[in-house]
């Protein structure tokens, strides 16, 4: 049997995604699932691009503008991720460690577009701010309260949670760099790729033979003027 996304009923308001970085080009990327730099050591996305539903993405742009007064910008390591790829997660995931995972049956704000993965980064040097753990780091120090590390690495944990605290955003209980927008169950779980074709075609491509081993089929929609159209 093919697996596809919970079925769900709601109003929900029309996806509107749209690339964080057409909206202010100063936002970096570090997208990890596009390379094998994850706990998963395996690419997922064909492209290192970053989507989020436009509310989203207008408002972690003003926590991005407000922190470059005070010497950083946002750093961004996943936002949109289709279903398929959560589903993936859960299963290569060890049952002990599948707090740090969505599970597929319930979807997962990132599937919605109204979550992000994200650091700090240094305007100066361009670098990577001293976080208390990893990203994608699956321990304790990845708690958003965890007390150890250095007192810098703290200060700019704080920091980033208070920017994205103002602008509407909720940090996750077991990661530091995982934010949910206040809307996100206004928006339906989406299960399609984000890599644009000459025709303009979004194809759900990579990974075929670790999609068919979990059931998953391939999936088209369209493309057009940066937002995903169903």
């Amino acid at each position: 049997m093919t697996a596809k996304p919970p079925h769900e009923k709601g109003d929900f308001r029309k996806p509107d995604l749209v690339e964080l970085t057409s909206l202010d080009s100063t936002i970096k990327l570090d997208i990890r699932y596009a390379t094998t730099n994850n706990f998963m050591r395996t690419v997922f996305y064909p492209e290192a691009r970053a989507f989020m539903q436009r509310p989203a993405a207008e408002a972690l742009v003003r926590a991005h503008q407000k922190l470059r007064a005070m010497g950083y910008g946002l750093l961004i390591h996943d936002a949109y991720r289709p279903w398929y790829v959560t589903k993936m997660f859960w299963e290569g995931t060890p049952p002990d460690k599948r707090i740090f995972v969505a599970d597929p049956s319930q979807g997962s704000r990132h599937n919605r577009g109204c979550a992000v993965d994200l650091t700090l980064y240094d305007l100066k040097t361009g670098k990577p701010a001293e976080m208390v753990g990893l990203y994608d780091e699956m321990s304790e120090r990845s708690y958003p309260d965890y007390p150890g590390g250095t007192s810098l690495a703290r200060w700019h944990r704080e920091l980033l949670r208070r920017a994205m605290e103002a602008e509407g955003f909720t940090v996750y209980e077991f990661e530091w760099w995982h934010f949910d927008f206040k809307d996100w169950a206004k928006y339906p779980i989406l299960n399609v790729q984000a890599r644009r074709s000459v025709q303009g075609a979004i194809r759900v491509s990579p990974l075929p033979g670790l999609l068919a081993r979990l059931g998953i089929s391939g999936m088209i929609c369209f493309f057009q003027h940066d937002t995903f159209v169903p």
